[in-house]
């Protein structure tokens, strides 16, 4: 139960971490990388309340969005996606709303725990983590692949506390067909941007 209680937290600090080189960095291969990250760090938290075969259902999930959006964008021509005007000027203070991200996670964790007893305060600092630094992503952006990897991210966030309140495997699937539907969609707008850009 230690050792669980551990790894749940060194979870939560990767979390952090890949959710913020998410808001942070420009490149879409590291983009992508953080997601896959983000993703094996949700099937571990899901996994203290799901069973695994579900818990892994969503673990798939996730990578085969990642991957649709990345073969696409493999496939389509360099540089198709515009360089956001004040991004390095943004950089401090993206850096600033990641800590202030994590406070709200930490501030709000015991009392969403209080409301739903047997959570687990990692759980709670992880799935409100994902959900506010996916939000955070939607805001700063309108680059296509960036709202994506946004709602991915804020979905994430919703599964993690989701998972703790109702156990169907109904609705699991549910949100792992929303997953591989938002990777769908956003692989099939990068490519119409990219065949406006051409013409």
């Amino acid at each position: 139960m230690m050792i669980t209680a551990i790894v749940s937290w060194i979870v939560v600090a990767g979390l952090l971490i890949t959710s913020a080189g998410l808001l942070l960095y420009r490149d879409w291969r590291w983009g992508l990388g953080f997601l896959t990250g983000q993703y094996a760090g949700v099937f571990w938290l899901v996994l203290q309340h799901w069973p695994i075969g579900m818990a892994a259902a969503k673990l798939v999930g996730g990578w085969m969005a990642a991957a649709s959006l990345g073969m696409t964008l493999l496939n389509l021509p360099q540089q198709q996606e515009p360089i956001e005007k004040y991004w390095t000027q943004g950089r401090a203070f993206r850096l600033f709303m990641v800590g202030m991200a994590a406070l709200l996670a930490v501030a709000a964790a015991p009392r969403i725990e209080g409301v739903l007893p047997g959570m687990g305060i990692p759980v709670a600092i992880g799935g409100i983590l994902l959900t506010t630094m996916g939000l955070l992503q939607l805001g700063m952006t309108t680059q296509i692949l960036r709202v994506i990897l946004g709602l991915l991210t804020t979905l994430s966030g919703f599964e993690i506390l989701y998972a703790a309140m109702e156990g169907s495997s109904l609705v699991a699937a549910l949100l792992v067909v929303v997953n591989l539907g938002l990777g769908l969609v956003g692989a099939y707008l990068l490519t119409v941007s990219s065949e406006e850009q051409t013409e």
